[in-house]
C-alpha cells in the first residue's frame, strides 16, 4: 500500500526528468554536432558570462576590472549564480554546461509548477495537459538552450505563485504549515529573488506580499504588516541601482525603455506594441511563427476567461488572479521600444499562465461534455490538452535545428571575432562594440559599449541615434581621448557612423543565421582625424558668438533645441565636402521640416549679425527664418548636396537671448549647424 503510493508520487516525476533530459540532450547534441562545442545561441548570453567573471574576479558590477560601474545585464542574480562554476573552473565556453545544467533544471521544474497551479483550479487530466503544453513549448525549448536566465525565471515567477496561493488557502484546519514562520521566510527569500533575476519579478513580489497582506498568519495588525517587507522586496533592485549608479533602472532598461525615449509617444507606442502582442504574437504569426500555431490568439484569450470561471468555481480566486499576473505580465516589455529581439525572450517567461489558462478551457470543455456522457469528461479533457501540447510539440524539430543553427552562428561571428581579437591586439586596445557579449567575453580586452549596455555613459547617445553619438565622440575627442575606443567590431550599418570607422582589418561573414544582427560585422581601426572639422563655417564670416551643433545634445540643451516630432531614424553622421575641397564631418537631423532654438549672443552687441545655416535640401524649397517673431529672410533650397545659406540679423533683433525659428516651404531638410557671427 505505501509502496504503490510513494509509485504513485515518483513515477510522473521519473518521467518529467526523462522526458526534460531528452530534450536537453537533444538540444544540447544538435549544438555540439554543428559547432563542435558548447555555444550560446545569443550574444546577450555572454553578457552574463562576462559579469558572472567579473564576479568571480572580485570586481560585480564591473564588466572589466578597472571600468566603472555597469548593469548591462537583463538579470542581477543570474551572473551570481554562474560565478561559482566560473570560479571552479568552468570557464570559456564551459560555462555553457552550468548554464544549460541550471535551464533545463528549472524547465522540469517550471512543467511541476504549472501541473501543480492547476491542479486545486480543474481536474487531474487538465493538470497534466498544463505541464504537457509547458513542456511541448518550444519557447521554453529555445531559451533554455540560450544559456539565459529566462527559464530559470519563468521557474521562480511559477513556483512563486503557487506558494501565494497555497498562503492564501491554507487554514488553521486544513495544511496550517503553509502558513507557517519558516514559510514567511520563504516567501521572503522569494520575493527578493524574483525582481534581481528579472526586473519583471517585482510584480512577483507584490503577489506574495497580497497573499501575507490579506491572508494574515492572526488577526493581528502586525500580521498584516508585514506585508512590507515584500514591497521592500519589489523595490531592492532599484534602490541597489540607485545606491550603485544613482539611476533607479539598468542600463539596459535605460536603452530599451520607452520612458525616456524622445522619439515615442508613450501612450500610443505601448498601446501599438500591445496590440502587435495581442495580433501577431499570440495568433503565431511572423516573429512566433516558429513557436505557436496560427490563428491561436482567441482561444489562448479565451483560455484566461477559463482560468476566472475555474477560480470563482473552485472558490479559490486568489489562486486565479495570482496565475492571471503571471499571463498578464506578458504585457509588461510593451513598454520597450520592441520586444521582438532575441526570439521574443522577454515574452515567453509569462506563457505559463496562458497554457494554465488553456488547461482550464479543455477542462470547462470536459465539464460540458460530462453533461452528455458523465465518463468523457476526463477524456476530453485530455484529448484537448494533448492537441494543443501536440500541436507545440510538432515545432520542436525545427526550433532545435534553429537553436543549433543559432548558436553556430554567433560563434562563427562574434565569437570568432572576439577570439581574433585576443590573438591579433595589443592587450592595451579598447574595442568599440555594437554586440558587447561574446567579444568582450572572449577577447579579454578592454571594450567600449556603442549602445550603452555596458558602458552606461554612451546609452542616451544610442537612442538618440548616430549623428549625436558623432558629436558626443566629438566632444570625448576632446576632453578625454583614453576613452574612446583605439577599434570598432561593429555591423556598420547598426553603427552607421562611418566617419570614425578607419580600415578594415578583419571581418566574419555568416549569411545563414538570422539570429544575427547582421551578416557582415567588420573590425575597424578607430578614426577619429576628422572629427571637429565641422565645428566651423566655410562661409566666410566674422567672430562667432554663438553656435547650435544639431544632433549634439548637449548644445541642443543649452539652445533649448525642440525636436517638434523627430523620429527615430532621422538622423546621420555625414562626411563630405566643402565648396573649396576640404573634407568635414558633421552630425545632423534629417526630414526636418521646422527648427525652433534660442541663440545667445552678447546684451552689448552693436550693429547687425549674419546667421548662417548648414544644410542640406531632398528637394527644391526655400527656408524662412524669424527672429523673435520678425522674419528676417528666406533663401532658396536646391537638392544638391550639403550647403551653407546666410542671413542678415538687423541690429534691432541682436541682444541677448534670441528666439530663432526655422520655417521650410516645399521640401524637407536635413539641419547640420547654425552660427551667429559678426559681419565682415
Amino acid at each position: 500500500m505505501v509502496v504503490g503510493k510513494h509509485a504513485r508520487r515518483i513515477v510522473p516525476l521519473v518521467l518529467l526528468a526523462g522526458i526534460t533530459s531528452w530534450l536537453a540532450w537533444t538540444t544540447v547534441r544538435a549544438v555540439l554536432a554543428r559547432v563542435g562545442h558548447p555555444g550560446g545561441t545569443l550574444d546577450d548570453t555572454y553578457i552574463h558570462f562576462q559579469y558572472a567573471r567579473a564576479i568571480a574576479e572580485g570586481h560585480p558590477f564591473r564588466y572589466q576590472a578597472g571600468e566603472p560601474i555597469s548593469t548591462g545585464a537583463t538579470s542581477v542574480l543570474w551572473p551570481v549564480l554562474l560565478a561559482a562554476p566560473y570560479a571552479l573552473g568552468l570557464r570559456g565556453e564551459l560555462l555553457m554546461w552550468a548554464a544549460w545544467t541550471l535551464s533545463y533544471a528549472a524547465l522540469a521544474a517550471l512543467a511541476y509548477e504549472a501541473y501543480r497551479l492547476t491542479l486545486p483550479l480543474a481536474s487531474h487530466a487538465a493538470a497534466l495537459g498544463a505541464g504537457a503544453m509547458t513542456l511541448s513549448f518550444g519557447g521554453f525549448a529555445w531559451c533554455a538552450a540560450s544559456g539565459m536566465e529566462i527559464v530559470p525565471f519563468a521557474w521562480l515567477i511559477a513556483h512563486a505563485t503557487r506558494c501565494a496561493s497555497d498562503w492564501a488557502e491554507a487554514t488553521k484546519e486544513l495544511r496550517p504549515e503553509l502558513r507557517s514562520a519558516r514559510r514567511l521566510l520563504w516567501l521572503v527569500a522569494v520575493a527578493i529573488a524574483a525582481p534581481l533575476l528579472r526586473p519583471e519579478g517585482a510584480l512577483t513580489s507584490l503577489v506574495l506580499g497580497s497573499a501575507v497582506l490579506f491572508f494574515p498568519r492572526t488577526p493581528r495588525w502586525t500580521s498584516r504588516a508585514r506585508a512590507g517587507v515584500f514591497l521592500l522586496a519589489a523595490i531592492a533592485p532599484n534602490v541597489i541601482l540607485i545606491v550603485l549608479t544613482g539611476h533607479p533602472t539598468s542600463s539596459t532598461a535605460q536603452v530599451k525603455l520607452l520612458v525616456g525615449n524622445p522619439y515615442y509617444v508613450l501612450s500610443d507606442a505601448v498601446i501599438a506594441n500591445a496590440r502587435i502582442l495581442v495580433g501577431t504574437i499570440l495568433n503565431g504569426e511572423l516573429w512566433s511563427a516558429e513557436f505557436l500555431p496560427k490563428g491561436g490568439s482567441a482561444i489562448a484569450c479565451a483560455g484566461l476567461v477559463a482560468l476566472a470561471w475555474q477560480g470563482h468555481a473552485s472558490r479559490r480566486w486568489f489562486r486565479a488572479i495570482a496565475i492571471a499576473v503571471v499571463a498578464l505580465t506578458m504585457f509588461v516589455p510593451c513598454i520597450y521600444v520592441t520586444f521582438l529581439w532575441n526570439r521574443l525572450r522577454y515574452l515567453w517567461p509569462f506563457a505559463t499562465g496562458w497554457f494554465i489558462g488553456l488547461a482550464c478551457l479543455a477542462h470547462i470543455a470536459g465539464a460540458l461534455a460530462a453533461r452528455i456522457d458523465p465518463r468523457s469528461a476526463p477524456a476530453v479533457t485530455a484529448i484537448l490538452a494533448g492537441a494543443i501540447s501536440g500541436m507545440l510539440a510538432a515545432r520542436l524539430d525545427g526550433i532545435i535545428e534553429d537553436v543549433a543553427q543559432s548558436a553556430s552562428g554567433i560563434d562563427r561571428q562574434q565569437v570568432t571575432i572576439g577570439r581574433w581579437i585576443k590573438g591579433a591586439l595589443p592587450k592595451d586596445v579598447r574595442v568599440g562594440l555594437n554586440d558587447t557579449g561574446a567579444i568582450a567575453y572572449f577577447g579579454d580586452r578592454r571594450t567600449f559599449d556603442i549602445v550603452g549596455l555596458t558602458t552606461p555613459t554612451e546609452g542616451r547617445y544610442w537612442v538618440a541615434g548616430p549623428g549625436s553619438r558623432l558629436e558626443h565622440y566629438e566632444r570625448t575627442h576632446t576632453t578625454s581621448p583614453s576613452s574612446l575606443p583605439t577599434h570598432f567590431a561593429v555591423y556598420p550599418e547598426w553603427m552607421a557612423c562611418d566617419p570614425v570607422l578607419g580600415r578594415v582589418i578583419y571581418e566574419a561573414i555568416v549569411t545563414d543565421s538570422t539570429i544575427l544582427g547582421g551578416q557582415v560585422m567588420r573590425v575597424y581601426e578607430a578614426r577619429f582625424d576628422r572629427l571637429g572639422t565641422g565645428e566651423l563655417p566655410w562661409t566666410r564670416a566674422g567672430k562667432i558668438h554663438d553656435a547650435i551643433d544639431v544632433a549634439d545634445l548637449e548644445s541642443e540643451a543649452e539652445h533649448r533645441y525642440e525636436l517638434l516630432g523627430a523620429r527615430d531614424g532621422e538622423q546621420i553622421a555625414f562626411e563630405g565636402p566643402t565648396p573649396n575641397g576640404d573634407v568635414v564631418v558633421d552630425g545632423g537631423r534629417t526630414n526636418r521640416t521646422r527648427e525652433r532654438f534660442e541663440a545667445h549672443v552678447p546684451h552689448d552687441h552693436s550693429g547687425k549679425m549674419r546667421l548662417i545655416a548648414r544644410v542640406e535640401a531632398a528637394a527644391f524649397g526655400s527656408l524662412h527664418v524669424a527672429i523673435n517673431g520678425n522674419e528676417i529672410g528666406r533663401a532658396a533650397l536646391r537638392p544638391a548636396g550639403w550647403e551653407e545659406l546666410s542671413f542678415d540679423v538687423p541690429a534691432s533683433l541682436v541682444a541677448g537671448t534670441m528666439n530663432v525659428e526655422v520655417q521650410e516651404e516645399g521640401t524637407t531638410f536635413t539641419s547640420f549647424h547654425w552660427w551667429f557671427a559678426d559681419v565682415l
